[in-house]
């Protein structure tokens, strides 16, 4: 069955198409989870939240659309909840976790290069890792951006290019 007749099922109130829905999407929406939050536990909570909502709303979801975007969108707003209450980070805050297999000296290289990327995301305020996710991970269109996240276009192109900024000014 597709994902499309899976979200109409599930509208209609089929439990198990729902949850075929999240088996379906359950590793992106950790994904995203992970991504915004950096730890493993916050980002299963998220998870949970994300499916809780979706399951709650999901008479609310156009059949006509795939489900996949929904709940990457569910999943961002639960994730921006959760930093509005934490303390924000600085890039001194971010541990960096040594090599756990160290390899060819290019596979630490990467590993590294990788784990200060990662520590420079987490120290980016919320909005500006929202809109990193969502253009660069999710690939969503500007359009798509303000409109997962219900702002203005000027204020998403605004946040896209200071979220820019900063990672260059924290990778330097």
């Amino acid at each position: 069955m597709d994902e499309r007749e899976l979200a109409q099922r599930a509208a209609q109130g089929d439990r198990e198409a729902f949850g075929g829905l999240v088996t379906r999407h359950q590793a992106g929406v950790y994904n995203v989870a992970y991504r915004m939050l950096g730890e493993c536990k916050e980002a299963e909570d998220a998870t949970q939240e994300t499916f809780l909502r979706a399951f709650r709303a999901i008479r609310t979801f156009d059949p006509g659309r795939p489900p996949g975007p929904w709940l990457k969108k569910i999943a961002v707003n639960v994730c921006l909840n959760r930093l509005e209450r934490r303390e924000p980070l600085t890039l001194e805050d971010v541990s960096l976790v040594p090599a756990s297999d160290p390899g060819p000296e290019s596979q630490i290289m990467a590993r590294e290069q990788n784990r200060q990327i990662h520590a420079a995301l987490l120290a980016l305020p919320p909005r500006y890792r929202a809109a990193i996710e969502l253009r660069h991970f999710q690939e969503l269109s500007y359009t798509e951006m303000a409109e997962t996240l219900n702002r203005p276009l000027s204020d998403i192109k605004s946040d896209l290019f200071r979220a820019r900024k900063l990672l260059a000014e924290f990778l330097r």
